[in-house]
């Protein structure tokens, strides 16, 4: 069978390859570069836990080998003056709960220069032999037919390729959403932020900082600093929507005053390594797929302003399409529903963050009171302004899909459990099948549905003597018989759930339905659901299609292609 055409070859297209790889599936990667990472301090990204634990799991020694920082979760309010707040963001390390505040505690995000989470992949890339990456490849031509698609691409390599599938992964610039003639609304400028990269030493050795309304003139209303490796920290001050250009003398006095501000009026030493001026826009393309056709990462949303994270979300695309389509490509005659929930599912998703941020704009922003625009709208600015930052609220919360056309239907058996259907499970021990116990979150990605059954007391006794045991046989045989590949795995415990309790895990780690005990007939209906169903069914239409968030910014919006 032909394999997926991936158009770009940024972080989104190398980790869709490599995840498509892990399911068996090949894939041609179109880069339209030479194929060569430009190091940028100043560039970097901020990755919640599980998007850096998939990345790791696609192969990408980055995360190991560069002695990252993990940017810890709880704030804690350092006032210098009245109404002026620094929000120490702390430190923790890969797995740590949050500075000890239990095991509820939200797991840490990782900050990380763009230009070596690239590289990584690249490297991850070359040593699978499914993903062939092709440079100095631009697409000019996309065509489509029931059985598969073909792109032509200009430059040395110009030809014709045929695959079974094409994502548009190439960035906000897209050339395969403008082929497909798919809007792109939106809203322009939403934030403007000057940024450097420069080795000092801070009071605060290793903790992010995020600074409102610092006393000091002249240097912004807003001002974050963000550790990374051998004594570098990235730095950027918020600048007004439309303002002077920030030329290098005026970024110099930026630097010098801020580092001053911190540190009792003296500038430290410092060395300046990179610098840059970015605009956040928020933009949301009205479709995510075309047939057989799909858009990724910034090709099909952009957003980043009080701090959600557009890379991270990106990595949620993969994540989310990874599964779906390579279930798609080993069956052809499979529902095309299954397809069809990657855009329902990941637009709303995105669409939620857009509209958050939007609704906290003028609140954080326009300099007025606080009212109840957002839920909890009673918070304080910081607690709005850490949310997008520290993965939380609805700025930053973890995505659920809990209105998904992939959801089971309502059953007897099902129960309530600490995680709200559709929304990711938590990273629990489990023993898997050989008897080896690790995290939950290390299953996944293989393009598997989990089985997970709460068991206490079975990390007592040796898996031998419990394999054989109780419901263990009944619920092995369920498994077995479900209309999609599973695999059984068993824990001592999870929130919220009972003894007994049987989970049913999504490939990409949500959970799609909890049952009170062995239930096989609910649980194969369940993962008949979650495949898409066994029967075929017409695909929507354009405007049926997921109008979660239809006109982002409809007010101000102005329009890409």
């Amino acid at each position: 069978m032909d394999p997926v055409i991936i158009v770009g070859a940024g972080p989104v297209g190398l980790a869709l390859s490599l995840a498509l790889a892990a399911q068996d599936v090949p894939s041609v990667v179109l880069d339209e570069s030479p194929g060569k990472e430009e190091p940028r301090p100043a560039r970097t990204v901020v990755l919640r836990a599980d998007m850096a634990a998939l990345v790791e799991r696609l192969g990408c020694a980055t995360l190991r080998d560069e002695g990252l920082r993990w940017v810890g979760w709880r704030a804690r309010r350092r006032r210098q003056q009245t109404r002026h707040v620094a929000l120490d963001l702390g430190l923790g390390v890969p797995g740590d709960d949050g500075a000890g505040d239990g095991p509820e505690a939200p797991a840490a995000p990782l900050h990380i220069p763009q230009h070596a989470l690239a590289r990584g992949l690249r490297d991850a890339v070359a040593r699978q032999p499914l993903v062939t990456l092709v440079t100095d490849s631009r697409v000019d031509t996309i065509e489509q037919d029931a059985f598969g698609v073909r792109a032509h691409t200009r430059g040395p390599a110009g030809r014709w390729w045929r695959g079974s599938h094409l994502v548009g992964c190439d960035g906000a610039r897209s050339i395969v959403r403008k082929l497909l003639g798919v809007r792109f609304p939106g809203r322009t400028a939403v934030e403007r932020h000057a940024v450097a990269a420069l080795r000092t030493e801070l009071p605060w050795a290793g903790e992010a900082l995020l600074h409102r309304q610092p006393p000091w003139r002249g240097v912004g209303e807003e001002i974050a600093a963000r550790p990374l490796p051998d004594g570098v920290w990235r730095i950027d001050w918020l600048l007004p929507p439309r303002g002077d250009l920030v030329t290098p003398d005026a970024l110099v006095v930026r630097i010098r005053e801020t580092l001053a501000g911190w540190c009792e009026g003296t500038t430290p030493a410092y060395e300046l390594i990179d610098t840059g001026v970015y605009t956040v826009h928020h933009r949301l393309a009205r479709r995510w797929r075309v047939d057989r056709v799909l858009l990724a990462g910034d090709a099909a949303h952009l957003l980043g302003a009080v701090g959600t994270q557009g890379l991270d979300e990106g990595l949620r695309d993969v994540d989310n399409l990874a599964w779906k389509l390579a279930h798609t490509w080993h069956h052809p005659d499979a529902s095309p529903v299954l397809l069809d929930s990657y855009q329902s599912e990941r637009r709303a998703a995105v669409a939620g963050l857009l509209r958050a941020a939007d609704q906290a704009l003028p609140l954080l922003r326009g300099g007025g009171g606080l009212r109840t625009i957002l839920p909890g709208g009673g918070r304080s600015h910081d607690t709005l302004l850490t949310d997008g930052h520290l993965g939380r609220g609805p700025l930053g919360a973890l995505p659920a899909y809990p209105h998904s056309p992939l959801a089971p239907e309502p059953a007897e058996g099902r129960i309530p459990v600490g995680t709200p259907d559709g929304a990711p499970v938590e990273d629990v021990r489990v023993t898997a099948p050989d008897g080896a116990t690790v995290r939950l979150r290390d299953r996944l990605g293989r393009g598997r549905l989990l089985v997970v059954l709460v068991a206490p007391g079975t990390g007592v006794w040796d898996r031998r003597h419990w394999v054989s045991a109780g419901v263990m046989p009944r619920l092995a045989e369920a498994v077995e018989a479900l209309p999609a590949p599973a695999e059984l795995l068993v824990t001592e415990a999870y929130p919220g759930a009972p003894a007994h309790a049987v989970l049913l895990v999504r490939p990409d780690g949500h959970l799609a339905a909890a049952f009170a005990g062995v239930r096989p007939e609910e649980l194969h209906a369940a993962a008949d659901a979650v495949r898409g169903g066994s029967e075929g069914v017409e695909e929507p239409e354009e405007d049926e299609a997921d109008e979660a968030g239809e006109e982002v910014g409809a007010d101000a919006g102005a329009e890409a292609n």
